[in-house]
């Protein structure tokens, strides 16, 4: 894609996310149509409400691009698609607590090259455009490297997809290795405090893209290392995560067996 076509998706996703976090900003306070899609998978009205005006906003600057929302699925077909997580912690959503996030994904090629996590209820937007960094707000973002695991604030994603016990016994090693852990209930703003040194590492053993699209790119830009995500089928059936500062890696992969047969993504930005 030629950089002038990027620039113009940039400054329309620049638009749209603060148009999106505005509106569920607007929702948050009184969450309508709650219900469950499974085992504390939750959806409520705004989820389509928001990614429906997403959609809508990519449809009518760029048509020819591809959407693949949380909750529309797939829409047309293009080398550029766009990938959507209308609320990225809709348990939180449902039940009136904050930290719940907005993400939107460009990947052109299969490579993420914009991407947008905003957390409305705090004013805040995280931003990176591939090759040109990753920010909060205005202000540049950096992993940060713990002098050692004993220091170390890893975030663990949990899903139904896996059993428990995978998830039980990935937070005692985490635990066991000196490192505490976190729960907070969003993967897109777990990847976001990657990116800006609040945590030192996320790790799910299975999420899916909208989650995570431009979470990987966040990482990346901040001078991170994650897995490689979009490997085989990520799109359709999503795949295990693990996103830390790049000191942390030999011994996170060991730990959670996550990106231990692919190092294209850490080649790829070195």
């Amino acid at each position: 894609m030629r950089e002038g076509d990027l620039d113009a998706r940039e400054a329309a996703l620049a638009d749209i996310t603060r148009e999106a976090a505005e509106l569920a900003r607007r929702l948050y306070s009184d969450p309508q149509g709650v219900k469950l899609k499974g085992k504390q998978d939750y959806i409520t009205a705004a989820d389509g409400e928001v990614e429906r005006l997403i959609v809508g906003r990519i449809g009518e600057r760029f048509p020819q691009d591809a959407v693949l929302g949380e909750e529309g699925g797939a829409q047309g077909k293009s080398d550029a698609i766009w990938i959507i997580d209308p609320i990225d912690g809709t348990a939180n959503f449902a039940h009136r607590i904050p930290h719940f996030s907005i993400s939107i994904g460009f990947l052109s090629g299969g490579d993420p090259k914009l991407g947008t996590i905003a957390a409305p209820m705090y004013g805040e937007i995280f931003r990176a455009r591939r090759g040109r960094g990753a920010f909060c707000n205005e202000r540049r973002m950096k992993v940060t490297e713990p002098a050692d695991m004993n220091r170390a604030i890893i975030e663990l994603g949990w899903s139904v997809r896996r059993p428990a016990r995978a998830y039980t016994a990935l937070l005692e090693r985490v635990l066991g290795s000196g490192a505490t852990f976190l729960r907070a209930g969003s993967g897109a703003l777990g990847m976001a405090y990657v990116a800006d040194g609040r945590t030192h590492g996320y790790c799910e053993l299975h999420i899916n893209a909208w989650d995570v699209a431009a979470g990987v790119l966040l990482v990346e830009e901040a001078g991170g290392w994650v897995n490689d995500f979009f490997a085989g089928d990520a799109l359709a059936q999503g795949n295990p995560v693990l996103a830390c500062a790049p000191g942390l890696k030999e011994a996170l992969v060991g730990l959670t067996g996550v990106g231990q047969a692919n190092d294209k993504l850490e080649r790829r930005i070195q």
